[in-house]
């Protein structure tokens, strides 16, 4: 039996709790392969890439391990290229991260 799952802080400036949908345009959603991307993966993103923290740093806002942000962040930057590469719909679901206050009021690095 697997280890329950770690709580996550999850902070993202987006809709927490609701299903968001990116496509292209022009095409109708029923036509298009779906890549899920978890709140957590997109959490993990949104720290590392859009406000360049590192992985240590993310992982404490985050209230988990670096190796965790690591395997979090290369699955969802693998997400995102097959996204936009295939010209898919990326829809990001609400996963088992939580909805928390900003624990991370510290600078970025940049």
């Amino acid at each position: 039996m697997p280890r329950p799952r770690k709580p996550r802080n999850c902070v993202c400036p987006h809709r927490v709790g609701f299903s968001v949908v990116f496509k292209p345009a022009g095409t109708p959603l029923k036509d298009l392969g779906q890549v899920q991307l978890a709140h957590d993966e997109l959490e993990a993103l949104h720290l590392c890439d859009g406000q360049g923290k590192t992985q240590e740093q993310a992982g404490a806002c985050m209230g988990i391990s670096r190796g965790t942000v690591q395997r979090l962040l290369t699955a969802a930057r693998r997400k995102v290229a097959d996204t936009l590469v295939q010209q898919k719909a990326l829809t990001i679901s609400a996963g088992p991260g939580q909805a928390a206050t900003d624990p991370c009021t510290g600078p970025t690095t940049e």
